[in-house]
C-alpha cells in the first residue's frame, strides 16, 4: 500500500512532466533553387505534375541534394526560364533565413533551344555559322549584364545564403549518332565552344557577386550526346526531352554540387 508521501512524490513528478517543455527539433536548412530547364530536370522523363510547364522532377540535382543534406527544398526552376524570368517569377522564396541558394540561367538567353535546331539542319538547310556567330556574340556583349543585375538581386534578398551557381556541359564528344540530325564535326565543336564561352562569362559574374561557380564541363567529357553511357539525351521524342541531361546526367549534377552544401 502506497504512503501519503509517495502519492504526492507521484503527483509531482507527474505535474513537472506534464509541464516540462518539449525538446524542440531544429528546423531543416532552407535551400531554394532557381533556373532554367536544366535545374527544372528537362530529360528526366519524370515530372511533378503540379509543376506543369516548367517540368520540375524529383530526379533534378535540387531535389537530390536536398534529400542527401536534410534541406527543406523550394524549387522555383522553370523550363524554358531566362534571366529575366527568373527576375520577375523565381525570387519570392528569397530571404534573410535561406542557407542555401543554386541558380542556373543564361542558355535560353544565348538562344541554346534555336542554335541547336539550326545545327540540326543538313548544311544546305540551315545556318548553323550565323546562329553560333549571334549566340555568342549574345554571350559576349549582353549576357554578362543581365547576370550581374540578377546575382546583385539573388545577393540582397538571401542576404546570409550561400548562393551556388551552375554552369552548362559541352553537349558532343565528337560523333553524331542519331539519325535525324546533321551535326558536322565542325558544328559540334564550335557548339561546345559556345557552351565554354558561357560558362567563362557566367563564372566572372558569379566570381564578381562573391558566389560559388561549378562547372560540369570535366565531368561530362565522355558522357555527352552519344558518349558512353550517355548522361545527355541526343535527339528524343518528345522533342523537348533533347539535348537535356537524363536521370544519370542529374545525378552527375547534384555530385558535383552537394560537395558546396556546407
Amino acid at each position: 500500500m502506497k504512503t501519503l508521501a509517495g502519492l504526492i512524490s507521484a503527483a509531482v513528478l507527474g505535474t513537472a512532466l506534464l509541464t516540462s517543455p518539449t525538446v524542440a527539433h531544429a528546423a531543416a536548412p532552407v535551400y531554394v533553387a532557381l533556373g532554367d530547364s536544366y535545374a527544372s530536370g528537362v530529360g528526366t522523363r519524370t515530372y511533378i505534375p503540379e509543376s506543369g510547364s516548367c517540368q520540375r522532377s524529383t530526379k533534378s540535382y535540387p531535389y537530390l541534394d536536398a534529400a542527401r543534406v536534410g534541406a527543406a527544398l523550394t524549387s522555383v526552376a522553370c523550363s524554358g526560364a531566362r534571366v529575366s524570368d527568373v527576375t520577375a517569377n523565381q525570387l519570392g522564396p528569397l530571404n534573410s533565413g535561406v542557407k542555401w541558394v543554386t541558380l542556373q540561367v543564361g542558355g535560353n538567353d544565348a538562344g541554346f533551344s534555336s542554335v541547336i535546331t539550326e545545327c540540326a539542319k543538313p548544311s544546305w538547310l540551315g545556318d548553323c555559322t550565323t546562329a553560333v556567330n549571334n549566340a555568342q556574340a549574345t554571350i559576349n556583349n549582353t549576357i554578362p549584364g543581365r547576370l550581374n543585375t540578377l546575382y546583385a538581386t539573388v545577393k540582397s534578398r538571401a542576404s546570409t545564403a550561400k548562393v551556388i551557381i551552375v554552369g552548362y556541359p559541352r553537349l558532343f564528344n565528337g560523333t553524331d549518332c542519331n539519325a535525324g540530325t546533321f551535326f558536322s564535326p565542325t558544328e559540334m565543336t564550335r557548339l561546345n565552344q559556345t557552351a565554354d564561352l558561357l560558362n567563362s562569362k557566367i563564372a566572372a559574374s558569379a566570381g564578381a557577386a562573391g558566389f560559388t561557380f561549378v562547372n560540369p564541363t570535366a565531368l561530362f567529357i565522355g558522357h555527352a550526346v552519344c558518349g558512353s553511357p550517355e548522361w545527355i539525351n541526343g535527339l528524343s521524342n518528345p522533342v523537348s526531352e533533347s539535348y537535356h541531361p537524363n536521370t544519370t546526367g542529374q545525378t552527375g549534377y547534384a555530385n558535383l554540387v552537394d560537395d558546396h552544401l556546407t
